[in-house]
This record gives C-alpha cells, structure tokens and sequence, in this order.
C-alpha cells in the first residue's frame, strides 16, 4: 500500500512540477519586469494616467525597438563594440559568453544558419552523436576546409553551454527527420526530453537526400 502510495505521489509530482515552475517562471518574470519599467513610469507619468500592465507594453515596446534597431548596420557596429569590451572583462567574459551562447540557440537567425539534423558516425565504432550541418557549400568556408565532399556539423554538448564546429566527411553524416527545436531540446538534456510517439514514427521514414546535396 505505501508502495502504491508514493509511486502515484511521485508519477504526480513529475506530472504538474515542470507545469507549476514554468507558469510560476513566466509570472515571476511579468512581475518583474512589471515592477521595474512600471516603476519608471510612476516616476514620469502623473499617477492618475498609469494603468496597471503599462509596463509590460513598454518592455515590449522597447524590445521591438531594439530588435528593428539591430538591423542597422551603425547600431550592429556599436553593440559590437560593446561585446568587445565584456569579451575582455576576466570574470564577466566567461558569465557573458555563456549566456550569449545559450540564446543563441533560440535566435531566428541560428535557425537560418542550421541547415540539417544529422547523426554523425565516429569510425568504425558504430557511435553517434547528433548534430548540425551549419556550413555544405565549400565556398563559404575558410582555407583548408575546402574539401568538396565534406560539412561543416556543430556538435552541442549536453548540460553544457558550447559545442565543436567540426568538418565530416558527406559520408559520414545521416540526416535525421528532427525539428531543430526537438533536436535541440533532446541534445541539451541529454535524452531527457525525449522525441514524441509521431515523431519517432516520422524517424522510421527512409531518409531524403544527404545534407548539402
């Protein structure tokens, strides 16, 4: 009976968990960015004309702006600079790079620069990691990785913040039918997050052309 109890206890607890910390994330980060910018506001706007949530609309204001603002080449060269400057700080550096890495990962533009998930194979060993082809056309790459039949794949480390940029042989790469946000997730957890039932019916699919071809 205290068996059953406490495997239905523990079945429940990893059923709402992630649920409750991700809506308790989500409302901890409106507070906050709530409390900041509409703090503020108060400070410029007479009382009676603030409205509750105002903040949260100027945070996404001043996030668009920004955004828009990024694609300016002046504003590109200006927050390079700026990176520059952290890249030299000994202990912010590390902290800076870290994250700028993490996010990275979900930029829109990342996801234009990874082309295929593949499975890459390590000689005759029969080991695969997966990966991503970031770079198939030979012309786009530096000096000496110039080999016609061989791609560019980055390979992400689990539970870490990084990863190699490694030049594969075509042959030995597999492409694999993954999101790169599925892909991702279940690279960076280590097989944690596992693919969906649909998903691995769609892997049981013969595979399409190698990457680049």
């Amino acid at each position: 009976m205290l068996k059953f109890l406490s495997r239905n206890i523990l079945t429940g607890l990893v059923t709402i968990l992630p649920v409750v910390l991700t809506l308790y994330l989500v409302y901890w980060l409106l507070v906050s960015v709530e409390l900041v910018l509409g703090g503020l506001m108060r400070m410029i706007l007479p009382e009676f004309l603030y409205l509750p949530g105002m903040g949260l609309v100027a945070a996404l204001l001043l996030i668009f702006v920004i955004g828009v603002l990024m694609h300016a080449y002046v504003v590109q060269r200006l927050f390079a600079m700026a990176e520059d400057l952290l890249y030299r700080m000994p202990l912010i550096k590390s902290i800076y790079r870290a994250i700028r890495d993490f996010f990275n990962y979900f930029s829109p533009d990342a996801h234009k620069e990874f082309e295929q998930v593949v499975a890459v194979t390590f000689g005759d060993s029969g080991m695969q990691v997966i990966g991503f082809v970031t770079q198939a056309l030979p012309d786009r790459m530096p000096e000496g990785f110039r080999a016609d039949d061989s791609v560019l794949v980055y390979l992400p480390l689990s539970y870490m913040i990084g990863g190699y940029a490694v030049l594969m042989p075509r042959s030995a790469v597999r492409p694999i039918d993954m999101s790169m946000e599925e892909a991702m997730r279940f690279t960076l957890t280590a097989g944690v997050a596992s693919v969906p039932a649909a998903q691995k019916a769609a892997n049981r699919k013969p595979q399409g052309e190698s990457p680049g071809s």
